[in-house]
């Protein structure tokens, strides 16, 4: 397990500054932020340094602007969601570092929290640094990063800090360390996978990695059309990157030399237009599809036996659906899939990690979120964590 510092480890900081990283990258519309699951998360930390008598400064990117200072993506748009979530008024301050910053720091109590202007508003921020995250860390006593979904990025905010002032994990960012090493780092076994989605492009490295880590990969998705077509299975007109079909051989290749068991659909749920319901939907065996057909969802004897596969693993990463989901009824294969591995980790049979957008939405979509063991809101980080990558705002956290 990576040994890393939590906010267990600090004491009384009344009067202490504490510099925490989170994630305010939030969904926004007409000014108003429409999911504040992400400052959910970060609450119980600042709320926490707040209790142990801290000055909170918030450090936070708000979209890309690219080192310019944007109006329209100040983190300020997002105080009132931070406010509403915390219960707390939080002071806005339109800089990082510098003057202005040890000014406000003068003006807080003990226990109050500010939020710092957009980090990426600095050129610095992206580029690592040295000199911006020495004057960020300037006027500050600890650091705390909280944002997993932004430990993929070495920016000065995410990484460089971390070498320049006592560092520690806050409470988001130690469930998702400790969630992830259930998962593949020192997982339960067996182990399975799911992997969903269009291309198998998009997740080569992940499949690559995990067919050396997991002991069942369940492919679902357009990328599973992909490899049936390797397999030299006609998929019609169904999404496919035939020109992926050696890329798919070798993974396979791989699969078979580390013992890990590639599941992919015998049957398939097909139609000859991608629409709600069609008149052309039907079922059949993946050696039938017509040449005017195109898959859009594992069939119900695949998702059956896949349910079967689950029943007999201890640990399962989730990352993709298997079919069209947004569109009944290609989701059923999903659903259903995501209900027996709720109902496994509700019974304790399973630890099930799930992460990335589109999961995270499936999920929800098959009323099953609250259900798995732990879900990821992370989606670079997590698919990079997939990947086998070190994640540079995890590194500069770990201690010896």
């Amino acid at each position: 397990m990576t040994k890393f510092k939590t906010l267990d480890d600090i004491g009384d900081l009344t009067g202490k500054v504490a510099l925490v990283r989170v994630d305010l990258n939030l969904p926004m519309q007409d000014a108003h932020v429409t999911d504040d699951t992400r400052v959910r998360a970060s609450a119980p930390t600042i709320l926490e340094l707040s209790a142990k008598g801290a000055k909170v400064l918030l450090l936070a990117h708000f979209g890309r602007p690219g080192g310019e200072k944007v109006s329209t993506m100040s983190v300020s748009m997002t105080l009132d969601a931070l406010q509403e979530v915390l219960g707390r008024e939080v002071m806005f301050v339109p800089e990082i570092a510098g003057p202005v910053v040890a000014q406000s720091i003068g003006i807080l109590a003990p226990g109050d929290i500010a939020l710092l202007e957009n980090t990426r508003f600095w050129k610095g921020e992206e580029r690592n640094d040295p000199d911006l995250a020495k004057a960020i860390a300037a006027n500050a006593d600890i650091y705390v990063n909280d944002a997993f979904s932004a430990a993929h990025r070495a920016h000065a905010s995410t990484e460089g800090l971390a070498h320049l002032l006592p560092a520690y994990a806050g409470r988001s960012m130690e469930a998702e360390l400790k969630a992830l090493e259930k998962a593949l780092g020192d997982p339960v076994r067996p182990v399975a996978a799911v992997v969903g989605g269009a291309k198998v492009s998009s997740k080569l490295d992940v499949l690559t990695h995990l067919v050396t880590k997991v002991d069942h990969l369940i492919i679902g998705g357009g990328m599973a059309n992909t490899f049936l077509a390797a397999r030299g299975v006609s998929v019609g007109k169904s999404l496919c990157e035939h020109e992926l079909a050696a890329t798919c051989e070798q993974i396979l290749d791989a699969a078979d030399k580390s013992g890990c068991t590639v599941h992919l659909p015998y049957d398939v749920v097909v139609a000859k237009e991608f629409a709600a319901n069609p008149p052309s939907l039907r079922i059949c065996n993946v050696h039938e599809v017509a040449e005017d057909e195109m898959i859009l969802d594992v069939g119900p004897q695949a998702t059956e036996a896949l349910a079967d596969v689950l029943k007999t693993c201890r640990t399962l990463v989730w990352n993709g659906p298997l079919g069209a989901f947004e569109t009944e009824p290609f989701d059923a294969a999903t659903v259903a899939l995501a209900k027996s591995a709720a109902a496994l980790t509700k019974e304790d049979a399973l630890v099930s990690v799930a992460g990335g957008g589109d999961t995270v939405a499936a999920l929800a979509h098959a009323g099953v979120a609250q259900d798995f063991s732990y879900i990821s809101t992370a989606g670079g980080a997590f698919l990079e964590w997939m990947e086998g990558k070190d994640l540079p705002g995890v590194t500069a956290l770990q201690t010896a």
